[in-house]
């Protein structure tokens, strides 16, 4: 038994890195995963191997700051593996750019993938979870959004509205059965790369002294999936390293 059998997760970002860890570790305990992403072939990979385990998991290339692109996507998995129980907001894109120099299409399009993603992914999965009766709603976003970073200022106003959006949509809907909670991670070793100086003087920060594994990222969003986690209602999860201490 696996303590998400009988769930349906749609995970946004998880070609690679951290959304591609949640999905393979929901499909472990037993869900159903919709593997959510622009990048089609790694998509792809990704969900022929979670159906190699014995789990049903569905490819869906999709840009998810774009509100077509997302209402069809949630219809496409809707039909073809069903209406999700579960939703991780996990897509997002990440720069390093001085205020100064940057440009309003920089920081436009990170408000697009990395905030508005959020918003279109969690209105199209919301009316299903409500005529369930049941949904757990998990939103990443950074630590960052806590403690600021040169270099930063846009990527922390993104990950920032994401705490604001997640508290504020659990007074909307956990009397209904939804909960809304986010995670924070630190910085972790993934494709996602930033320029080496940067990451470099980010690592000399961590308390740990190096960057998270996804393995050690994955369980908290497995913990705020499964049905004993009715009681974290707009809470935020930091496993960061010791980058801040909340």
């Amino acid at each position: 038994m696996g303590k998400l059998d009988g769930r349906i997760a749609v995970v946004t970002g998880a070609a690679t890195g951290l959304g591609r860890g949640i999905a393979e570790l929901y499909a472990r305990e037993g869900a159903d995963v919709a593997i959510v992403d622009r990048n089609g072939n790694g998509a792809r990979a990704v969900a022929a191997g979670i159906r190699a385990t014995g789990r049903r998991s569905l490819a869906v290339e999709a840009d998810v700051g774009d509100e077509p692109s997302v209402e069809k996507a949630f219809a496409t998995i809707a039909e073809e593996l069903g209406a999700a129980d579960i939703l991780v907001n996990n897509a997002g894109i990440v720069t390093v750019s001085l205020l100064a120099d940057m440009t309003t299409a920089t920081f436009d399009e990170m408000l697009r993938i990395d905030l508005k993603s959020v918003f279109l992914c969690t209105r199209a999965a919301l009316p299903a979870m409500r005529g369930k009766g049941y949904g757990r709603i998990i939103n990443i976003s950074s630590q960052i959004a806590y403690k600021g970073a040169e270099g930063m200022t846009h990527y922390a106003a993104a990950k920032a509205g994401i705490l604001g959006f997640s508290r504020s949509l659990a007074y909307e809907v956990t009397r209904e059965g939804i909960t809304v909670n986010t995670i924070c991670p630190g910085p972790l070793d993934t494709d996602m790369k930033l320029p080496s100086e940067w990451a470099a003087r980010k690592q000399s920060e961590l308390v740990i002294g190096r960057q998270g594994r996804v393995a050690e990222v994955a369980p908290t969003a497995l913990l705020l999936a499964c049905e004993d986690s009715a009681f974290y209602v707009g809470a935020t999860f930091h496993p960061n390293g010791g980058d801040i201490m909340v």
